[in-house]
């Protein structure tokens, strides 16, 4: 009997060290997350897929500590701010750990719809002048150009349109698509 009462009397350090614990890991998760940037979720879930969907991000570490944390300050507190009885506290606590881990796992969604996805449209470079990275033959020679599409330099399969040979480095311009080939032809202009 004495135990048991030992153990009732001392519960709010259980949530004490739960919130303590659960907070220090959340912001240092948020420290690395700022210094090192990018999806540390995957190394820190052992999740090996890294391009997955946002809803699966309701479970991530970063959720869980959200719940830790908000049960064990919501319990503490219960215990010795509002002084509630054990089990409607431990509900409370319960109630605020989710909703911890919902707003956290919302947040973290929002932040993934962020994400800019830049689908590149090869028509975007007609008219544009590139750099030959390859020679081309003459009359429908293929070979690979450096030129902008949808505003990021890339390097492309290409196809050259003139009667004349397209050296490396040489600079052309992009006169059409032709079966996802730019069509290119050498820029006189130089």
């Amino acid at each position: 009997m004495a135990i048991s009462a030992l153990t009732l009397e001392n519960i709010w350090k259980v949530y004490y060290y739960v919130a303590i614990f659960s907070t220090i890991l959340f912001v240092l998760k948020m420290i690395l997350f700022s210094i090192v940037g990018g999806d540390s979720e995957v190394f820190a879930d052992f999740n090996t897929e890294i391009d997955t969907d946002c809803s699966f991000n309701f479970l991530s570490a970063q959720s869980i500590m959200a719940f830790f944390m908000g049960f064990g300050w919501m319990g503490y507190a219960g215990l010795h701010q509002f002084a509630l009885g054990q089990l409607r506290n431990f509900l409370i606590a319960f109630a605020v750990g989710l909703i911890f881990m919902f707003v956290t796992a919302g947040l973290m969604f929002a932040v993934k719809k962020l994400e800019k996805n830049v689908k590149k449209d090869k028509k975007t470079a007609i008219g544009k002048l590139g750099k030959a990275y390859t020679n081309f033959d003459e009359n429908s020679g293929k070979g690979k150009v450096e030129v902008e599409i949808s505003g990021q330099l890339v390097v492309t399969d290409a196809i050259n349109m003139a009667d004349t040979p397209i050296k490396s480095f040489d600079i052309v311009e992009v006169v059409g698509i032709e079966k996802d080939l730019l069509q290119v032809v050498k820029n006189i202009k130089e």
